[in-house]
């Protein structure tokens, strides 16, 4: 447990500090506007790795505690939303795949503005 602990301890905080140095740099390419394009390229990076990692570590505990639950969470946890509904799609549950993609967008940014209301009063 504590090794697990550690693993995703590490991972996380390489993904935290590559999420951060993304973002900064994607504002040397991308002029700052409304679109938030520093965490656009992270999700969209991190599905993309999650998709590889969780193939490649499928048997390896220590990689998957490393790289996915500890680097991809630190650096975003869109990649596990991807990977579950690619999971979903995959499997033929169609409606449950879309249900979810559908309630996880609509319900975060609903719980995100009411989290932001309570507080803001």
């Amino acid at each position: 447990m504590l090794r697990s602990l550690i693993l995703v301890g590490c991972g996380g905080f390489l993904g935290s500090i590559s999420r951060y140095l993304i973002a900064l740099a994607s504002l040397k390419f991308f002029p700052p506007t409304l679109f938030p394009w520093g965490t656009f390229i992270v999700n969209i990076v991190g599905c993309f790795f999650i998709g590889v990692f969780a193939t490649l570590f499928a048997e390896n505990d220590t990689l998957k505690f490393l790289a996915i639950t500890g680097f991809l969470g630190g650096f975003t946890t869109f990649s596990a939303f991807g990977l579950e509904t690619q999971k979903l799609l995959h499997s033929e549950e169609i409606f449950i795949g879309i249900s979810y993609v559908l309630l996880s967008i609509i319900l975060g940014v609903v719980f995100a503005w009411f989290g932001h209301y309570l507080v803001a009063k």
